[in-house]
């Protein structure tokens, strides 16, 4: 079972090499060096993945080993403070990583209240589901979820669609 999920996960990790267009390699280490000081986990051993949906979508972070319990827990603590401040329109951690011009930021920073963002634990890691009823919002999260695809690209992929409560699980 586990050499079935590693090859579903290098099948997708190729598929996502084709999907995403090439960054500057100077880009994403600037970045994975600033995310170092951001984020408490370790990149190398963990995988963002990003699912849009009609109302918003899915923000997982995940261990690649899923017995790494201290990743497991760094990864859940970084993320229940992430949601907890996008509630609040705080979006400042993702502005020292990516930048202030990052694409949705400006909108889903100015929109508190309009979006909801729900966390929860994973066996190996944890998500946020964005969800708003505001088409405008929608496309703001399309785009931010896009520029982490391509600025976190050796440690990120696209989850696919997902449908409201019905979201990829790792």
């Amino acid at each position: 079972m586990k050499n079935i999920s590693v090859i579903i996960v290098l099948a997708a990790a190729a598929n996502v090499a084709q999907a995403i267009p090439p960054v500057d390699p100077a880009r994403l280490d600037e970045v994975q060096q600033r995310g170092s000081q951001v984020m408490p986990f370790a990149l190398d051993k963990t995988l963002h993945i990003f699912a849009k949906s009609a109302s918003g979508g899915v923000q997982q972070v995940v261990a690649k080993n899923a017995g790494d319990a201290e990743q497991i827990g760094l990864i859940r603590q970084h993320l229940i403070h992430l949601a907890a401040g996008f509630a609040r329109g705080d979006f400042s951690g993702p502005r020292r990583i990516h930048g202030d011009d990052m694409p949705g930021v400006q909108a889903l920073s100015a929109a508190t209240g309009q979006v909801a963002y729900q966390y929860r634990e994973l066996p190996n890691g944890a998500e946020i589901e964005y969800q708003t009823a505001d088409p405008a919002l929608v496309e703001a999260i399309h785009a931010y979820f896009e520029a982490q695809l391509s600025d976190h690209a050796r440690h990120a992929m696209p989850g696919g669609h997902v449908q409201h409560h019905d979201h990829p699980r790792q």
